[in-house]
């Protein structure tokens, strides 16, 4: 298992991560699970991670890979060979068999579309005849219920809230539950116990998919989640623009450092079609989505135009892929769907489960 490490490169020390003292505690299962501690400082490459995972999951016999990401401890470097000093137990993920695979949604910046795409993603993995639910985790901004159009309160059963259900995707989101004029204004704690009560507190049923809408940016909920359930793959949602593709790229370096494999990038409002002629126009210009997928070395999933009356539709919880599939906006975030479930699922359901 160290000789399949020892293939994967720091380029800053140029040494492999073994040599260079990142990995600790490797242990082996007769399952074949394996687990080790990976020593990343903050001027490492990000992608050491993904690639130290792959170099495991390719050794014949293995399954379920888990890695451990913690930074050097002050006074010591992995890079020239030493022992970090201990660190604290990171929070390991709890097994929520019953969600399915997990899909988490982010983005750099707001005003790029993420909600529109992770609901239209639920609304189109649920037609495929999946059993999907959504965790509006935007704790800040949650617009889940008037993507779907649904306000009603949840109701409580045996302890656990029902979570309200539309076009066939189960939801909860904090704006059922407060008034809409109602600020949000907590501290990083208050956010992660949210976040854990959604997961635990809620009659998720038996899902297959379990889309979360996170919020923008690299904060407390993002963190949160990562260290309260196996998350099996992160999209990243942006802009044609090269500024937001920047933004975006922190939020795929994020999902890199905590060990979540992003599967893909999505160009929102990537171009215009002119709803008499159907010519495409580009209105933006900058190509931002594909120069971000090819830097960060994932497939950009889809280009969703901009689209007449959109705008309008989801503000009253008009899904595209619902009442407008065949419109090219509908089409365009149905092939993101397939292809999400594609390369999370339906293709890679061997994949190891990631953490």
């Amino acid at each position: 298992m160290a000789g399949a490490l020892t293939n994967v490169r720091n380029p800053r020390v140029d040494n492999d991560v073994i040599s260079a003292g990142m990995v600790h505690d490797l242990t082996i299962g007769d399952d074949g699970r394996v687990s080790f501690t990976f020593v990343l400082s903050r001027d490492d490459p990000p992608g050491l991670v993904r690639e130290a995972r792959r170099a495991v999951g390719e050794v014949e016999g293995v399954g379920e890979v888990k890695i451990n990401v913690v930074e050097p401890q002050a006074g010591s470097s992995a890079a020239e060979g030493t022992q970090p000093a201990p660190s604290p137990p990171q929070p390991v993920p709890s097994e929520y068999g019953n969600l399915g695979i997990v899909i988490a949604v982010s983005s750099g910046k707001g005003g790029v579309g993420k909600s529109t795409v992770a609901s239209n993603i639920a609304a189109e993995i649920a037609r495929m005849g999946h059993r999907v639910g959504i965790m509006d985790a935007d704790i800040y901004g949650p617009n889940i219920p008037r993507m779907f159009g649904a306000g009603e309160r949840p109701a409580v059963r045996d302890g656990k809230l029902v979570p309200i259900e539309q076009f066939g995707v189960k939801m909860v989101s904090l704006g059922f539950m407060i008034e809409r004029d109602m600020p949000a204004i907590w501290r990083g704690p208050i956010v992660t116990k949210l976040i854990n009560q959604f997961l635990s507190d809620v009659d998720w049923g038996k899902l297959d998919y379990f889309i979360v809408d996170l919020p923008p940016g690299t904060g407390d909920a993002q963190l949160s989640l990562a260290q309260a359930i196996q998350i099996r793959g992160g999209i990243i949602v942006t802009t044609p623009q090269a500024m937001a593709a920047e933004d975006a790229l922190r939020g795929a370096k994020m999902f890199e450092r905590v060990g979540v494999p992003v599967i893909g990038v999505v160009e929102n409002m990537s171009y215009y079609v002119c709803p008499d002629c159907g010519k495409r126009s580009e209105i933006f210009a900058g190509g931002g989505g594909r120069q971000l997928a090819d830097e960060i070395g994932v497939p950009l999933l889809g280009e969703v135009p901009l689209q007449a009356d959109m705008t309008r539709e989801a503000d009253e919880g008009s899904l595209v892929v619902v009442h407008r599939p065949e419109s090219p906006a509908g089409l365009a975030l149905a092939a993101v769907a397939k292809a999400v479930v594609e390369s999370a699922g339906g293709k890679s359901m061997s994949l190891p489960i990631i953490t």
